[in-house]
């Protein structure tokens, strides 16, 4: 899907095709609350894809356990599915995740993961919807 054309909705659009929680992490950048999410802990295999859209982001393969109760990822299926810009909002410093097809806000992503890239992609459990009958390796 690398490279697909953009989604472009408008606003009620959108409202009406996400639940009130999506509507609020996706378009509006708001955060679930840590450890509520139905993917946080999920061990299946798959891929994980927007929610807003359907684009493919990570492989289940990429994910760990990063202990702060969201979806974490070492890396995306392949960096252009994503987009990642500044956000010093909050007072702090952190670099936002979007999907780089509909601009869905995804979450953050953060320079203490694991190896082999060193990042942490922190996810909002309901930006993602998991495909468990894909895998990475048959939609690359």
């Amino acid at each position: 899907m690398s490279g697909s054309k953009k989604i472009e909705k408008s606003d009620q659009e959108w409202r009406e095709d996400l639940t009130r929680e999506e509507y609020e992490v996706l378009r509006r950048k708001g955060t679930e609350r840590a450890f509520s999410g139905e993917l946080w802990d999920s061990k299946s295999d798959g891929v994980y894809r927007c929610r807003g859209c359907g684009q493919e982001l990570f492989g289940s393969d990429a994910k760990f356990e990063s202990g702060t109760g969201w979806p974490s990822f070492y890396e995306p299926i392949e960096p252009s599915m994503v987009d990642a810009s500044p956000d010093n909002s909050l007072f702090m410093r952190r670099t936002e995740v979007v999907c780089s097809r509909c601009d869905s806000h995804l979450g953050h992503v953060f320079e203490d993961g694991p190896n082999p890239t060193g990042l942490r992609y922190c996810i909002n459990s309901c930006a993602l919807r998991l495909d468990s009958e894909a895998s990475t390796s048959e939609n690359s």
